[in-house]
Formats: C-alpha cells, sequence, structure tokens
C-alpha cells in the first residue's frame, strides 16, 4: 500500500487511535515506504502535537498542561469562535429551554442571540451570564437567565463543583451548547477535570447536544474525557468535516454544520 504524504499521516493518527502506540518498522511495511519516510511523518506530526515520539515509534499526544487563560482564548481563532457562535444561535427557537457551556467559542452564542421569546437560557460560564444580562436588559431578546451556583474559576471565568452538578440535576435543556478542547471520532474531550464532570452532567440533562469546536480542536485529544462521539447530535465547525471522518461514515451518525455551508431552519 502506497500512499501520498496527507494520507499516509492519516492512516498513522487513525493506527495510533486505534492501538495507541504505532512502530516505525511496523508502519514502513504496511505503507511500503522506507522508515526514514515514517520517522519524517511522525517528527512532523509531533511538532503539530499530534503524537508523542518514543524510542521506535510514536504515542497518543495528551495535552495535560493548564488551560490557557481565558481572556488569551478569547484573541485565538476570534474570527472563526464568532462565525461558529452565529451559527449556532440559529438553533435556538421560541420557547426553548438551553445551557450555554463556559468557553470562548460558546459565548459568542451569548453575542448572536436576537429576537428569540420565551427563551430560557442556564449556564456556568460568568461570561456569558454578563453577556446575556445587558441584551435582555437591552431587549434584545424575551425571557429569563439562570446562573447555576458552585464554586468559581476566576482564570476560566466559569462556575464548577459538586454544587453546580447537583444543580443541574433539577433541569432538562432542549438544547446544550458544548465547549470541548478537542474531539476525535471517537471521544470530546477537555482540560479541566471538575468542567468535564459539569459538561457529563449537561450531556445527561440535554434532548440535542450541540458541540462547537474549530478546526484546531479536531482530531485533538485533551487529558480528560467529556463524552463518547455518539452522544453528540451535532458539531458545529468552521470547516467542512474531514474526509477521514465521512469514510467512517459518521456523517450518517452526526449532523456536522459549518458557518459557510448551508443554512439549517428547525420547523
Amino acid at each position: 500500500m502506497s500512499l501520498l504524504l496527507n494520507d499516509r499521516q492519516q492512516y498513522i493518527l487513525e493506527q495510533l487511535e486505534r492501538e495507541k502506540k504505532v512502530l516505525v518498522a511496523s508502519l514502513a511495511q504496511e505503507l511500503g515506504v522506507a522508515p526514514e519516510t515514517i520517522r519524517r511523518d511522525l517528527d512532523t506530526l509531533e511538532k503539530e502535537k499530534k503524537l508523542k515520539r518514543v524510542h521506535g515509534g510514536a504515542v497518543r499526544y495528551l495535552q495535560t498542561n493548564n488551560e490557557p487563560h481565558f481572556i488569551k482564548k478569547m484573541n485565538v481563532r476570534a474570527k472563526e469562535k464568532e462565525a461558529i457562535g452565529r451559527k449556532a444561535a440559529e438553533f435556538i427557537q421560541d420557547g426553548d429551554t438551553i445551557m450555554i457551556d463556559v468557553g470562548t467559542t460558546t459565548i459568542h452564542i451569548a453575542k448572536a442571540i436576537t429576537g428569540v421569546k420565551d427563551l430560557t437560557i442556564v449556564t456556568n460560564s460568568l461570561a456569558a451570564a454578563e453577556e446575556l444580562n445587558n441584551r435582555l436588559e437591552s431587549q434584545e431578546f424575551d425571557g429569563k437567565i439562570i446562573v447555576l451556583g458552585g464554586t468559581t474559576n476566576p482564570a476560566q471565568k466559569s462556575i464548577v463543583g459538586a454544587l453546580t452538578c447537583k444543580m443541574l440535576e433539577s433541569f432538562r435543556f432542549d438544547k446544550l451548547f458544548l465547549s470541548c478542547g478537542g474531539i476525535t471520532t471517537n471521544n470530546v474531550s477537555d482540560y479541566d477535570f471538575e468542567e468535564c464532570m459539569v459538561s457529563t452532567v449537561m450531556i445527561e440533562r440535554a434532548n440535542q447536544v450541540f458541540v462547537l469546536a474549530d478546526s484546531s480542536k479536531i482530531d485533538h485529544e485533551s487529558f480528560y474525557k467529556i463524552c463518547s462521539l455518539s452522544t453528540v447530535d451535532y458539531i458545529i465547525c468552521d470547516e467542512e468535516m474531514p474526509l477521514a471522518w465521512k469514510q467512517k461514515e459518521l456523517d450518517t451518525m452526526i449532523q456536522w454544520i459549518s458557518p459557510g455551508g448551508e443554512e439549517h431552519h428547525e420547523g
């Protein structure tokens, strides 16, 4: 089997996801290329933080460092996040009860909600709560905002902890808009354990789960698992679904939406 560069590297990542570790010698034999070619591929993928080189091969790259500060993240891929947030807001209808998760992508939903009536919004994002309150006061939409209780995380402008999870058990949401640190063909993941625990309860309480992820999150895995991909109903991303995902027929399981794609309107 002989593959082009991009296809070869995608094959390596898929093997790594299945086996947790890949070996240079085995990959060279499977792909019909020299070991030096595989080593160059592994070096490239390591620089992109998609794997970690070890003796004789590579293992999966897991992000274990602290999540960047909320303010710093707001300036990263800002246009893409704004477009994703606007697209997500199109799914919100009159009378909905929605949950907006913490994050620098989900906050753009709060900035985009306009003209909706009788809307109930629950959030554990201090930043989203402030934005929503201002928009409610200026009558950009009609409804109410419920801010979850718990322990504040000032760096991420979030509210987390056991109390947050307990409060969530009192709600049922039509739609959950969830942020993440990474999303693969198997799992959705994030940086912070407590935020992941809250996100897991949110998913249990939601009829529909929307994951908002800019393209840098795709095929990236953070340290803590939030949920299996099979739990997700929609992914809203600034790029189209990768070919490798379509080859696994994930486009039949998940509705993938990009801001430049076809408009969606629920009946």
